[in-house]
This record gives C-alpha cells, sequence and structure tokens, in this order.
C-alpha cells in the first residue's frame, strides 16, 4: 500500500515538523500510537476501532507462548474469517472499519499483543491547518465552508483510492 503509506509519512511530517517537541514512538514507524496488552493471556472482544483513520490500517503482532493451531486465533468477524495467528505475526487490519477480536488460548500459555495504528483526529487537525475542525469551520466564508464540504464528502473515496485493489483475474486459484 504504497500510497496509503506516503500519505502516513507525509501526515507525521507535517505533524512533527509543526511541533517539534513531539516525539515518534518508534524512529521509522509510520504510525503516531502503540498499545502494549501484556496479558498473560491476552484476549480482544469484538471490536472496531472507530477513532482510528477510517480508510488507514492498523498493525498488529501476536507475541507470547501458545499453540496457534489451538488458540490466539484471529477473527475478522466482516470477513468471516478466523485465522491462525501465531506469535511472531504481524497483520495490517482496517481496523476502524472492521469487527476484530482474537480466540482465548488455553489457561498455561502466554498470549500478548503489540499494536500500532493512528488516530484520524491527527489526520484531519494536520488537513485543518493545525487546528480542531470546529475552528476551521467558524473561520470559513459560506463559500468556503460549502467547497469544504464538498471536499470532505469526495474523503472517503480518495482514501479508499490509496489502497490498491487486486483483480479477480490475479487470485491465485
Amino acid at each position: 500500500m504504497p500510497d496509503l503509506h506516503a500519505y502516513y509519512v507525509d501526515t507525521l511530517k507535517a505533524l512533527h515538523g509543526h511541533n517539534p517537541s513531539l516525539k515518534r514512538i518508534f524512529p521509522t514507524s509510520v504510525f503516531s500510537a502503540t498499545s502494549y496488552n501484556l496479558g498473560p493471556r491476552t484476549i480482544c472482544f469484538k471490536h472496531i476501532d472507530f477513532a482510528n483513520l477510517s480508510f488507514g490500517m492498523c498493525a498488529v503482532t501476536a507475541l507470547g507462548d501458545f499453540d496457534p493451531k489451538k488458540g490466539g486465533h484471529l477473527i475478522l468477524w466482516d470477513c468471516g474469517l478466523v485465522i491462525e495467528f501465531p506469535p511472531g505475526s504481524t497483520i495490517l487490519i482496517p481496523s476502524a472499519t472492521m469487527a476484530h477480536s482474537n480466540a482465548m488460548v488455553s489457561f498455561d500459555e502466554r498470549r500478548y499483543s503489540f499494536t500500532q495504528y493512528t488516530a484520524g483526529g491527527l489526520f484531519r487537525w494536520v488537513k485543518n491547518g493545525f487546528m480542531k475542525s470546529e475552528d476551521l469551520r467558524s473561520s470559513l466564508s459560506p463559500d468556503d465552508l460549502l467547497r469544504r464540504s464538498e471536499k470532505d464528502a469526495k474523503r472517503w473515496a480518495w482514501g479508499l483510492s490509496l489502497i490498491p485493489r487486486i483483480a479477480p483475474s490475479d487470485v491465485a486459484t
């Protein structure tokens, strides 16, 4: 997803350029936040991360010592998928629009998770010239506000255009 990656890079570069006192979670990460779920048997119940960038990705890494054939599976509810997700595996998922969870592991096993993501509000903050949306809207003329609303209405389609599509003919059967 090179176009989506570039959007993350450009946005965080602008954010950190505007406020150099901000610290990155990792020097080369394109994500602005991370969560460490230290278990000892981490379970995430079915949820959607509504605050994340709506067309963005979330990197989820499974860690620990568990049998991935018996537990710890990643569940993507909207896709109807239950995926073996062994320790050390990482997946990118659109966590703001896709319900997800993970299966339990045995009592004597350990499962942790490490997740990286970026709130959609940070992208809006940068897009708005480093101000809240309501402050930006209140500063616009009626004509500028109308143009801004029309542009915002197309944002979802623009965001999806950053994610490459695979033609059915390219998928191995």
